[in-house]
C-alpha cells in the first residue's frame, strides 16, 4: 500500500497548507442535546480564558494536553474541533500573559 485512504472531503494535495481546525469539519451531526448549560460558560468551550487565574489557566491547558491523543484518535469530529479551538484559546491567552516566557536552552536546535 503506497498511500493513505482518506474518508473526508479534503484532497490530499493542499491539505498541508490547512490548519487542523480547517481540516476538521464543523459539527458532524453529533452535537449534544444540551451542551454546557452551566452559567459562566462560553457554549461548549468553557470559561473565557481571560477570566481564568494563572493557576486555572495552567490546569486547563494540562487537562487538554493530557486528553489530546485520545481526542484526536477516538472523539467525534465536533469534539475534536472544540478541543482544537479551546487549546488555541488557552495557549493564546498564556502567551499573551507570558510574552517573555523562559525558553529552555536544551529545547533549542542549531539553525
Amino acid at each position: 500500500m503506497t498511500g493513505s485512504v482518506r474518508e473526508d472531503d479534503f484532497a490530499s494535495s493542499g491539505s498541508a497548507d490547512m490548519s487542523p481546525e480547517q481540516r476538521v469539519p464543523e459539527w458532524g451531526g453529533d452535537q449534544l442535546a444540551d451542551p454546557a448549560g452551566a452559567s459562566g460558560l462560553d457554549g461548549d468551550l468553557g470559561i473565557d480564558p481571560t477570566e481564568l487565574t494563572d493557576e486555572d489557566l495552567i490546569r486547563e491547558m494540562h487537562s487538554l494536553h493530557r486528553t489530546r491523543l485520545d481526542t484526536l484518535r477516538h472523539a467525534a469530529d465536533s469534539a475534536l474541533a472544540n478541543h482544537l479551538r479551546r487549546t488555541a484559546e488557552l495557549e493564546t491567552e498564556y502567551l499573551a500573559r507570558h510574552p517573555g516566557r523562559e525558553v529552555d536552552p536544551s529545547r533549542l536546535r542549531d539553525a
